[in-house]
């Protein structure tokens, strides 16, 4: 076994690391936010575990009972929710949660209560679990304007307003993507590790690509320009290549 090669690896950039880091820089900061973190992404490896597991034998009932498709998913969206619910109220962080799941919001027994709201969909697009598309979960955090008992308003407030948003994706890697401000980082779990390690450092959108990624099947209501852009993207007029069209609608 090469020593050298693994004491290399405890050099890593985790998540966990890293939002230490970030906190470091504002010296009021009493590491709720690093607890809270913490905890969403503990559910996330939950539930990336429980997704690699809803494999075949479950969906067709290779058990001997027959499954009625779809049933699965179901548990899978279900699950999902509760982990993520749990793993939030038990940060002590949070006020209210708002699930993509639940027809009402959460509001966290007084207890149990800090100043951070948490709105996610603890598993998009789990209808394609059967066609190996990827899924993610998705989750935004906003923060209490002041401390009194919590309201629905506490959570109606404008995107500018969170504090952080993120993914996390299970597909043929676990890759989390987060951004509290200031740029965007990604990071992949490396299940040897148990540990999401930072990958993708302040990822950017390239000022040109090569690939353009829209739902056609929504193109008679587009307008002008962005049909004229797509045309272009498929017929160009200045002699280069078209571009690749790449789409998946799933998360």
């Amino acid at each position: 076994m090469d020593h050298e090669a693994d004491a290399h690896r405890t050099d890593l950039m985790t998540i966990t690391r890293f939002v230490l880091n970030e906190q470091s820089k504002h010296p009021e900061s009493r590491g709720d936010f690093s607890i809270l973190l913490s905890h969403i992404v503990l559910g996330c490896k939950f539930v990336c575990s429980a997704v690699n597991k809803a494999g075949l034998a479950k969906l067709i009932g290779l058990a001997g009972e027959t499954n009625v498709q779809g049933e699965e998913q179901k548990k899978l969206d279900v699950l999902s929710n509760d982990v993520f619910v749990k793993a939030l109220i038990s940060s002590g962080r949070t006020c209210i949660l708002v699930s993509e799941e639940d027809e009402e919001a959460i509001f966290v027994e007084p207890s149990k209560r800090g100043k951070y709201c948490v709105v996610f969909d603890p598993l998009d697009g789990s209808s394609n679990i059967d066609c190996g598309v990827s899924i993610g979960t998705i989750f935004g955090i906003y923060m209490m304007k002041d401390s009194h008992e919590p309201t629905l308003d506490d959570v109606l407030q404008p995107g500018n307003n969170m504090l952080a948003a993120g993914y996390c994706m299970y597909g043929s890697s676990c890759t989390l993507v987060l951004s509290t401000g200031s740029g965007v980082n990604g990071f992949t779990l490396d299940p040897s590790l148990g540990e999401f390690i930072l990958t993708h450092p302040d990822i950017k959108i390239p000022k040109k690509g090569k690939i353009y990624s829209v739902n056609e099947g929504n193109a008679k209501n587009w307008d002008g320009p962005t049909a004229k852009y797509v045309e272009k993207c498929k017929f160009p007029k200045d002699g280069s290549s078209p571009k690749s069209l790449r789409y998946i609608g799933s998360l």
